[in-house]
């Protein structure tokens, strides 16, 4: 198993180059026009299935099949004996499946060049302390979460990263929330799924066989170099790596070095984030609005736009007008096959939905 070692490097030395000015001055995008219909229910669950909460969803090598980790039909794995992972092909049908007892709380996926999954697990089994300061139960026979995992399409583990159980602090990770590979093959995984201020916010970036390589951002932030819940990454063509600081309602893009190119705005409070091959880019807000009055005015959906100029050019928006009990709504997790279907997967819903262009 491969774990993270310390490796911390000054936070101003990586960040020399401050943001460039905002594409958007952040005034609300919600008018686009929307051009897709929604098809749901379109991936069948085995029979007596049900599904469970998503955020996880990517495309397969062969540009239509769809790869899903979701969350055991509840919005946690712990107990159970479902596989989390499946892929789906073009039909809906379910024709591959793996994972059980492995994790607690999917969180990412990302298929790699060579057709690798790679999942997140942004939550551990241990037991916690009771009220009053009660102490903990004794921790199971088996520790799982908080690490990420590299499967087959065969579902044969290939690497793990970071320590089962996780920590805080600079050794393991704690919540990572989303895993991508480079065209060279590095790594790179964004953590911190609070908005506390304990709360670890980082993005981390190993070469491929595992081995930390740098890490950027010690505690959440606002400014050049700090983060608030990074939870989603992309790549464009050119190389440029696109990352949703979502506690900051904002997109923040760099170049192959890691140098900071451009703040965006107008893609709102991105969960998740798409990049397809004509650079188009999809970014899925599930938080505007009633979870985050702060931004209350910007309507959850999916948001579509080109990385070359960054304008919005298309929305799908949420169709919840009522606050379910479960707050949350709309897709968090969003991908797009190479017929230009796009895929999102929802926490508060519990689906994945198909919108196909009229």
């Amino acid at each position: 198993m491969i774990t993270l070692k310390h490796n911390h490097v000054a936070i101003a030395a990586l960040f020399a180059c401050s943001a460039v000015a905002a594409v958007a001055n952040g005034q609300p995008t919600n008018s686009a026009p929307n051009p897709y219909n929604t098809i749901e229910g379109w991936a069948k669950m085995p029979e007596g299935r049900a599904w469970g909460s998503t955020s996880a969803v990517d495309i397969d090598k062969d540009g239509v099949s769809i790869w899903v980790a979701e969350r055991c039909a509840a919005n946690s794995c712990l107990n159970s004996d479902l596989d989390p992972i499946m892929k789906f092909d073009s039909t809906g049908k379910m024709v591959a499946s793996f994972g059980r007892g492995m994790f607690i709380f999917p969180h990412g996926i990302h298929v790699d060049r060579d057709g690798n999954i790679w999942v997140t697990d942004g939550q551990d089994n241990l037991p916690r302390a009771g009220r009053g300061g009660a102490a903990a139960p004794p921790p199971p026979a088996k520790v799982i979460g908080h690490q990420i995992y590299k499967f087959s399409p065969k579902g044969e583990l290939l690497m793990t990263l970071g320590k089962a159980g996780g920590a805080k602090g600079e050794d393991f990770f704690f919540q990572p929330n989303d895993v991508i590979t480079t065209p060279k093959g590095e790594i790179i995984v964004v953590e911190g799924h609070s908005s506390s201020d304990s709360a670890n916010a980082r993005i981390i970036k190993f070469d491929k066989n595992g081995k930390l390589l740098k890490t950027w951002g010690v505690k959440k932030g606002t400014g050049v170099g700090e983060f608030d819940q990074p939870h989603a990454l992309a790549i464009d063509s050119k190389g440029r790596l696109f990352v949703a600081d979502r506690g900051n309602d904002r997109l923040l893009i760099y170049d192959a070095d890691m140098k900071l190119l451009d703040t965006w705005l107008q893609f709102s409070r991105i969960s998740g984030l798409f990049i397809d091959r004509n650079d188009m880019l999809y970014a899925a807000d599930s938080e505007s609005g009633w979870v985050n009055p702060a931004h209350g005015a910007w309507t959850r959906g999916i948001r579509i736009g080109s990385v070359k100029d960054g304008k919005v050019i298309a929305f799908i928006p949420d169709p919840a007008t009522v606050r379910p009990a479960n707050a949350t709504s709309s897709a968090e997790g969003v991908a797009v096959d190479a017929r230009g279907n796009i895929y999102g997967a929802e926490v508060g819903q519990k689906a994945l939905k198909r919108y196909v262009k009229q």
